[in-house]
């Protein structure tokens, strides 16, 4: 341990070793410790203070605290005291710098584009990530389909903005419940309930002056979401058990994969807390509408878990490229993304092949055909007449074990007009002469 006698040789000390914990006296014979405090803080605030002071000089100390001291010991103390004191503030410099490794990292992955996609959908999509990053407008809504992206898309406004140095904070509001909930966002004080042995600051503390993620806001239960709308028209809110009005700066982001205005129809959701969310919102198509980019984004799977297994794949198949851009993607961006790292990890490159591909992805009812639903309407429920014939046939085929004779009985066809649908659709018929 170094150790210096006077301000002016701490300081030219710190300056020069740059330690990770210091322990400052706050009485000095050339001058104040909180100078002493500052310069290091100026320096580098990655460095905790330990601050050592007696009774008469406690005013002091809580200045001290103020400015950013980790801990305060009074004199005289036990050696045992500045011990573990030094111990805690050093778990506190090594979760800081691995933090600060964390969000560096982030930082480097947002600093281009980190959102794949050339359809102009998602290029509107990106512009409007850019203008609300560089904007101060505090409340986003993100809206799209389950595995479109909206986390992503919620990561770069935070990462390209000036609150990139700060916390993002989220919560799945689906995973709580009411009383949690609010517990979670905003923190209880000590003695609120029975188990509230502590003081507790909540995610909406935690993130100032970063950036809360809200994700699937639409189930939020009834309760905090009125406090939610107070939080977010005048920027306060109490603990739980509190009664002090706090106030901090924080940029709301939330998510949901259902309609708001749905929600606010069926009385699940505060009409209030709806328009209040949708300062402005942007929306994510799902991955079935964007085109091309559904090899870029395998692509870009490949490359990506590749690396991560020690893998070489190098480009797709003719045929694979149709088929991937024919399937209907239910599960979106997350979908194509799983599927890309189990292939990756069980097979062998250089090209992704029809036979890497999950059965799914091969049957004919998993393929798009004709117009997609308009906006709004769920392509799921509204598909093509002969797609839901086909389905029908499949199904009650499967119900009589192939047996053609009484599954056309069921269906008021005879049994050559099964066998032609069949054949229309595709079907091969390997049992026509059993059944």
């Amino acid at each position: 341990m170094d150790s210096a006698e006077s301000a002016r040789e701490g300081c030219e000390l710190v300056e020069r070793l740059r330690p990770h914990v210091v322990i400052l006296d706050l009485k000095l014979p050339d001058g104040s410790g909180l100078d002493v405090l500052k310069r290091i803080s100026d320096l580098d605030e990655s460095i905790q203070t330990i601050v050592i002071s007696a009774y008469a000089e406690l005013q002091l100390a809580v200045e001290a605290m103020k400015m950013g001291a980790a801990e305060f010991l009074k004199k005289p103390y036990e050696i045992e005291e500045i011990t573990l004191a030094v111990k805690g503030v050093a778990k506190n410099v090594a979760r800081e710098r691995h933090l600060s490794l964390y969000r560096r990292r982030e930082l480097d992955r947002f600093a281009g584009q980190p959102i794949v996609g050339e359809c102009p959908a998602m290029k509107d999509v990106w512009e409007l990530v850019r203008k609300v990053a560089k904007s101060d407008t505090s409340t986003v809504l993100i809206e799209g389909q389950s595995g479109t992206g909206k986390e992503l898309v919620a990561r770069a406004i935070h990462y390209k903005s000036d609150r990139s140095r700060y916390p993002f904070m989220e919560v799945n509001c689906s995973s709580f419940q009411e009383t949690l909930l609010e517990n979670e966002l905003f923190g209880h004080e000590k003695g609120a309930f029975t188990d509230a042995k502590e003081l507790k600051k909540g995610l909406v503390e935690l993130a100032e002056p970063g950036t809360l993620f809200l994700d699937e806001v639409a189930d939020m239960p009834v309760g905090p979401q009125a406090k939610l709308l107070r939080f977010l028209e005048n920027r306060s809110f109490k603990r739980v058990g509190g009664v002090e009005d706090l106030t901090v700066d924080v940029r709301v982001i939330a998510a949901t994969n259902r309609k708001l205005e749905g929600a606010v129809s069926e009385g699940v959701f505060r009409e209030d807390l709806f328009y209040r969310l949708k300062v402005l919102s942007i929306e994510l198509p799902p991955l079935r509408k964007r085109g091309h980019d559904v090899i870029l984004l395998a692509e870009h799977f490949m490359r990506t878990y590749g690396r991560k297994f020690g893998k070489e794949f190098a480009d797709i198949d003719p045929e694979v490229e149709e088929l991937l851009l024919s399937y209907r993607w239910p599960g979106n961006v997350r979908e194509l993304k799983n599927m890309i790292e189990r292939i990756v990890l069980l097979e062998d490159g250089p090209r992704l092949l029809r036979d890497h591909l999950p059965p799914q992805m091969l049957t004919p009812a998993s393929r798009m055909k004709g117009v997609e639903a308009p906006a709004g309407v769920d392509s799921d429920v509204v598909k093509p007449l002969a797609e839901i014939e086909r389905e029908h046939i499949m199904n009650v085929l499967n119900a009589v074990d192939g047996n053609k004779s009484q599954a056309a009985r069921l269906l008021g066809l005879s049994r050559q007009g099964l066998l032609e649908k069949l054949k229309r659709m595709g079907v091969e018929d390997r049992t026509t002469a059993a059944n």
